[in-house]
């Protein structure tokens, strides 16, 4: 399964998103990088939840990262 990573940057009043989009490039998951674990066992991606925050900590804003999970 493929999945893509982008990184969303916030503003002083909105704190900055992940996004986690399929192949079709359908919204999956959507939340805080400080608080994945709910967003991350709801589309069954909490087995490599360690994976996508290294990778959405590195990642700049506005890139995407394609993901073989």
């Amino acid at each position: 399964m493929t999945i893509y990573i982008l990184k969303i940057q916030g503003t002083k009043k909105i704190p900055d998103y992940i996004q986690i989009r399929d192949e079709d490039f359908t919204l999956v998951a959507y939340f805080r990088i400080n608080n994945p674990r709910r967003a991350l066992s709801r589309c069954n991606l909490l087995d490599q939840q360690e994976q996508i925050l290294e990778i959405a900590n590195k990642l700049p804003y506005g890139k995407i990262h394609k993901l073989e999970v």
